[in-house]
C-alpha cells in the first residue's frame, strides 16, 4: 500500500484545504464534547481520543514536511500544540486526567484560526 503526504493527495486550493481542516477539527470537537459527557473510558471517549490522535498525527506530519508553505515559526508553534495534544490524549486515555475541556478549547481556537 502506498502512503502519500497530505500535500500530494490534496490538490485543492488553500482555502478548500483549510475548510477541510476546519471541518475535521469541528468534527473532533463534537466528539470531544460527547466524550466530556460520557467520560474518557466510555466508547465515546475512546472514539474521540482515537480520532483526535489520528488527526493531529496527520497535521504534525504535514507541518513537518518540506512542502509545507507555512512560515517555519508558525509550523513550529503548531507542531508544539500538536505534541501537547497527543500528550493530553494519552493522559485522558490512561485515566490520569478526566476533563476534555482543555483539548476542546485549544482545538476550537485552532479551528477558528483556519480562515
Amino acid at each position: 500500500m502506498y502512503q502519500f503526504t497530505y500535500a500530494e493527495v490534496v490538490e485543492d486550493s488553500p482555502q478548500e484545504m483549510r475548510a477541510r481542516e476546519r471541518d475535521a477539527l469541528a468534527h473532533a470537537i463534537e466528539m470531544l464534547e460527547a466524550a466530556e459527557r460520557h467520560g474518557s473510558q466510555s466508547p465515546e471517549g475512546q472514539a474521540a481520543l482515537n480520532f483526535l490522535r489520528r488527526l493531529w498525527s496527520i497535521f504534525i506530519e504535514d507541518l513537518s514536511s518540506e512542502g509545507n508553505d507555512l512560515p517555519a515559526d508558525l509550523r513550529g508553534h503548531l507542531i508544539s500544540i500538536g505534541l501537547w495534544a497527543l500528550k493530553e490524549i494519552e493522559r485522558l486515555r490512561s485515566g490520569a486526567k478526566e476533563s476534555f475541556a482543555d483539548l476542546i478549547e485549544i482545538n476550537a481556537i485552532i479551528r477558528d484560526g483556519l480562515v
